[in-house]
């Protein structure tokens, strides 16, 4: 179902205007799709309360993704796939503020890891990281992915975290350049969102949203940073998203079907969002700090989610992968 304009876009709008500042809501009035883009990834977007901060999530996720809650997925991957490894290299697309890269540049497994994003931002804060962890083997490319050389049968392994759902043409990025610059034995890791297009949900899961949500005791539903009661999730609109980032879940319904039919699963762990990532929205700050009350609704909140996707399939994903 695709929906034009929603509440939800008018509401967002309001509180990215208080929270990252209206010169960010005039940013988006450009033609240029990659001023837009850029403007998304700029330093003000760590203003805002997403189901990321919280630290019972984290731990969700790693024990979904792991088996183990205090075991994040780069600790698995060295584990698991890099033990008695060296002298790997790895390039990471759209890597951001490369806090990712960073934590794997730790590892004596890698001779070099390479970070590619086209937030000059985030490149100049991600180099500080490094300098200030003296670390020799990571380096940092501001480019566009159209622009980057992808050198052949070069990499061991490829990442993505958290930012091939904002590639437009999964299928020509995955076969024709990261493909050729994996080596024979190279491999695909990816940490992503994997759902709907545009976050175009379909009726059920909004309705499902919205149960959720009224699990959730008053006192934390008030949105950050604003006197704003969440009573209720409409989802996204297109026209917004298209005008707020252009990659934004371009392409993210065909992220799995272009990897199965180009990569061997080595591992492929399904972590939800479906539920999670909507409700918790904007209000993810009530759960930073932990008491009985806040686990409890924690709780009732991932039991929820569990059983949805005891009959449909997750919006995210941790694999990792090897060239057929």
């Amino acid at each position: 179902m695709i929906r034009l304009i929603t509440i939800d876009d008018i509401t967002d709008t309001f509180l990215k205007g208080k929270q990252r500042g209206w010169d960010f809501i005039m940013s988006k009035f450009t033609f240029s799709n990659s001023s837009r883009t850029k403007s998304a990834f700029n330093n003000s977007s760590k203003l805002s309360s997403n189901w990321w901060i919280i630290p019972l999530v984290k731990e969700r996720w790693n024990f979904m993704m792991t088996g183990n809650s205090n075991m994040n997925y780069k600790q698995y991957l060295v584990q698991e796939f890099l033990k008695d490894r060296t002298n790997l290299k790895l390039l990471s697309l759209g890597s951001g503020s490369c806090s990712h890269e960073i934590e794997l540049a730790g590892y004596d497994n890698f001779e070099k890891i390479t970070c590619v994003d086209l937030s000059k931002e985030r490149i100049e804060g991600a180099i500080k990281s490094a300098n200030a962890k003296q670390l020799s083997t990571i380096e940092f490319i501001c480019s566009d992915i159209e622009k980057y050389h992808f050198p052949k049968n070069h990499f061991d392994i490829v990442l993505f975290n958290s930012s091939l759902h904002h590639f437009n043409d999964v299928e020509n990025l995955l076969t024709q350049k990261v493909n050729t610059c994996l080596s024979d034995s190279g491999m695909l890791v990816i940490n992503e969102y994997i759902g709907p297009n545009r976050l175009q949900f379909p009726k059920h899961q909004i309705k499902e949203i919205n149960s959720a949500l009224k699990l959730i005791p008053k006192k934390y539903k008030k949105r950050y940073n604003s006197s704003f009661i969440k009573r209720k999730f409409f989802g996204s609109g297109i026209l917004r998203m298209i005008i707020a980032d252009p990659s934004e879940c371009v392409d993210s319904k065909n992220i799995i079907p272009t990897i199965h039919n180009n990569f061997e699963i080595l591992v492929e762990k399904p972590y939800g969002g479906n539920i999670l990532m909507n409700v918790l929205k904007d209000i993810s700050h009530h759960f930073i700090n932990e008491n009985e009350e806040k686990r409890k609704v924690l709780n009732e909140l991932f039991l929820f989610e569990d059983n949805y996707l005891n009959h449909n399939t997750s919006d995210f994903l941790f694999g990792i992968y090897k060239k057929k």
